[in-house]
Parts: structure tokens; sequence; C-alpha cells
């Protein structure tokens, strides 16, 4: 698998609200710098596990809509954009956010993110 069609498949799955899924794709030495509308925040593999399930509390599915994505070598750039259900209104999809990540790949698993987001 490619380092572009693992990052595809990333997103295309239930990783973003579901611990046990994200466990599949991360490295065991995982690690994100995070750019937010609330400040920096840096994650390591228990960090963004504990996240992930935060998020599978308040929502029911997700979804990501990639409007671009670049790959060399190891490292993916992605620019999506970020939608959920909520558990009180999980007929309405809310635009969480806007989202540009570089994934750099190891091991066939994400290895270091480097990401900027911001609400809408």
């Amino acid at each position: 698998m490619t380092a572009k069609e693992l990052v595809l498949n990333f997103y295309k799955s239930d990783a973003l609200i579901n611990p046990e899924e994200m466990k599949q794709f991360i490295h065991p030495d995982f690690c994100i710098e995070w750019h937010s509308s609330t400040g920096f925040s840096e994650l390591n593999y228990d960090g963004i596990l504990s996240l992930i399930e935060t998020l599978g509390k308040a929502y029911v599915r997700t979804k990501v809509r990639i409007s671009q994505i670049i790959a060399e070598d190891n490292k993916v750039c992605v620019r999506y954009s970020h939608f959920v259900k909520t558990i009180e209104n999980p007929r309405e999809e809310m635009l969480l956010g806007y989202f540009m990540v570089i994934w750099e790949i190891k091991d066939d698993k994400l290895f270091r993110g480097f990401q900027n987001s911001q609400k809408p």
C-alpha cells in the first residue's frame, strides 16, 4: 500500500471516532503537532487515543471531504473539511472545521503529523 492509499483509507474509516480502529493506523511512536483555533497541542500515541475516545462519545458519525491530497515518498499532504453528526442530533451533519495536515508515514503507519485547523 502506498502512503497516499494509507492516508485515504484512514480518512474513509471511523478511526477519528473509534480508538480501536485508530490503533490500526498509528505508529507506536506517533506524534502530531496541531495548531488550531484554540492554540497549540502536541499529542502522542496515548494522547490521540484519549482524544478519539472523547470524540466517539460526542459524535455518532464522522465524514472527511478531501479537497486536495499530494504525496511524495513517505509524506502525504491533505486539505479537507471534517463533518460530524452529534449524538443529540444524528440526522444533521455539522461542519467541525477545516484542516490541513502533512503526514509522515513509517512502517505503513501514520508516524508524525503537522496539522493546522480552523473552525468554520
